[in-house]
């Protein structure tokens, strides 16, 4: 049993099949991410036509040869449903033509490892947009074991994605219940006003004890500050204690996000005197209840359009303070928190497993070649 060695033009078949004939739309059209999936794309598709589109039929990939201000990766995905796909005419599209030699999802896993994107990378050309083109695709010489060894491997990666898979599912059941939820009682019960639910409070780090300064990102995470607080007196920093929020008025237009965020840690944190320390005054609302709402993209919507005309686009705290939000029964707020806390453990999980396969492909792949033997050239 040993190696061979191909270069990758001779297993692969270019696809230029296009949507003439306009049997796929809009919800057939994809984009690929950096993360090497297919993903809906966020090109405005307004009066364009879908014509010149390139279908991406079971088992094909799809890449785009731009690799310049791409996160170091190259943009390639795998087709692995039951479904056609079209992508933009700018992309390449490809099978594998010799299926007795090479298996797909083989392939993929070779694609799906940081020595490719740098490969790719490397062998890029252009000025102001590097691109790793069709010709440089197909030059890409590649070592392959048999067909039974490269399944023994596919075998491995395939119940890990199944795995991860089974959990992406169950995302998706859980975003709908609690979309639904929101629905219902943004429609049917008593709208309160921040003002009403929230009270500020201003608590100093007197003491100077705490040092690790906090801000806000644009996902209502707290992170560490960016800012340089060199010779800056922390005594003047407010506290920030377990269920208080930290809030900040600025850039809300101009992100189309409210900062908020939930700090849900047993030690206090400190974060900028501009920002506004906030808790719940109303023992009818959770904390977590007011922060699930909040992270919802109508909720940013709606604070974008209340933001004011300045360059800024701030949200100031006396319109925030005016914002309404429905404040169901204690029950069923418990039931909203619950479910958006299985969501995100869920989605932490999913999120773990897609980056535990990323790292385990280079292993697979190394693997699989011990197993081949020695190498031999191949036509």
């Amino acid at each position: 049993m040993a190696l061979a060695k191909y270069k990758l033009g001779d297993l692969l078949q270019l696809c230029d099949d296009r949507n003439y004939d306009g049997e796929y739309s809009l919800e057939d059209l994809k984009g690929i991410s950096i993360q090497k999936r297919f993903m809906e794309t966020k090109a405005n598709m307004e009066d364009v036509s879908l014509s010149p589109y390139i279908l991406v039929e079971p088992d094909s990939f799809a890449y785009v040869t731009v690799t310049s201000r791409n996160g170091e990766k190259i943009t390639i995905a795998h087709n692995t449903s039951a479904q056609t796909y079209i992508v933009s005419s700018s992309y390449v599209v490809f099978k594998v033509k010799r299926k007795s030699l090479l298996s797909s999802d083989y392939l993929f896993m070779y694609f799906n490892r940081p020595e490719f994107d740098r490969y790719a990378r490397f062998h890029s050309w252009g000025s102001a947009r590097e691109t790793f083109d069709w010709d440089a695709m197909c030059d890409i010489e590649i070592e392959l074991p048999d067909m039974d060894v490269q399944q023994k491997y596919v075998e491995i990666y395939r119940s890990m994605v199944a795995n991860q898979q089974s959990y992406e599912r169950g995302l998706e059941e859980l975003k709908q219940t609690l979309d639904i939820l929101i629905d219902e009682i943004k429609h049917s019960v008593e709208r309160k006003t921040v003002a009403e639910l929230l009270t500020e409070v201003d608590d100093r780090n007197d003491s100077g004890e705490i040092t690790s300064v906090q801000g806000i990102n644009i996902t209502k995470q707290f992170m560490p500050s960016v800012a340089d607080t060199n010779g800056v007196n922390l005594k003047r920093y407010k506290l920030v204690r377990k269920g208080q929020f930290a809030y900040s008025g600025m850039q809300t237009g101009r992100d189309e996000c409210i900062r908020i965020a939930l700090h849900q840690g047993e030690d206090p944190i400190i974060i900028s005197p501009a920002y506004t320390v906030l808790q719940v005054k109303d023992p009818a609302v959770l904390s977590e209840y007011v922060m699930i709402w909040f992270s919802r993209g109508e909720s940013d919507r709606h604070g974008w359009f209340m933001s004011d005309a300045s360059i800024r686009s701030n949200l100031d705290l006396d319109r925030f303070y005016e914002t309404e939000l429905p404040v169901p029964e204690m029950s069923i707020q418990r039931a909203i928190v619950e479910i958006y806390n299985a969501y995100m453990m869920r989605r932490n999980i999913s999120e773990r497993l897609r980056s535990q396969i990323k790292e385990i492909c280079p292993i697979l792949i190394r693997g699989s070649l011990e197993n081949g033997g020695s190498t031999q050239w191949q036509d």
